[in-house]
């Protein structure tokens, strides 16, 4: 990229700012402190090179301190959920001894393609009469690079449940839980379909 020269207007107003601003010293940026007889508390002393990057339009790096959630995880929202089915049936499923009847894997979809891949298993599913099937949404990967609007961490482990409980799928789908170790832990859900009539 070419760097632009100034016009001799805006050369003539660059120098008329020049003209009237004063060269500030590094020694005047530090903070000074506080005396130790002062009942006031020192302040911190400032980041250097944070301000010299907020003047000069450099952005930031990230910010390493931990993420302020206010939702609730997804597994605690999915272990809060009523229990739709039999008791003991729902007894085996989490402890993984119910084994699924089918199973899709969404690793590495976007959201727009997964969506409808996965309404298509499930009414298929149902519609074959499946009782249990398995839904693969794997952790998710750390993708917030500390921008202003925070990425969530496992965005299809996130947006499944409540696709699930969503037209068309919520008339087919009785319960959803997080799947046994065995069959993926935090990175599955067993979905439990309602009979077929």
């Amino acid at each position: 990229m070419t760097r632009r020269r100034l016009s001799a207007e805006d050369q003539e107003l660059w120098d008329r700012v020049r003209a009237k601003t004063e060269r500030i010293e590094r020694s005047n940026l530090e903070v000074k402190r506080f005396e130790k007889d002062s009942s006031l508390p020192a302040p911190a002393p400032r980041n250097i090179r944070k301000a010299k990057s907020v003047i000069l339009g450099k952005p930031n790096p990230p910010s390493r301190s931990p993420a302020h959630n206010l939702a609730p995880a997804i597994h605690d929202q999915i272990r809060q959920a009523p229990v739709q089915m039999d008791q003991k049936s729902f007894g085996k499923l989490k402890r993984g001894k119910l084994r699924p009847e089918g199973k899709i894997d969404l690793h590495g979809m976007t959201l727009d393609r997964a969506h409808p891949v996965l309404t298509g298993f499930v009414m298929n599913a149902h519609a074959q009469g499946k009782r249990l099937i398995l839904v693969v949404t794997g952790k998710g990967k750390q993708r917030d690079e500390g921008g202003p609007i925070p990425v969530r961490h496992g965005v299809l482990r996130h947006q499944v449940p409540q696709w699930l409980s969503m037209q068309p799928m919520k008339s087919v789908v009785l319960q959803v839980a997080q799947a046994h170790v065995s069959h993926g832990g935090g990175g599955a859900y067993y979905v439990y379909l309602r009979r077929h009539r």
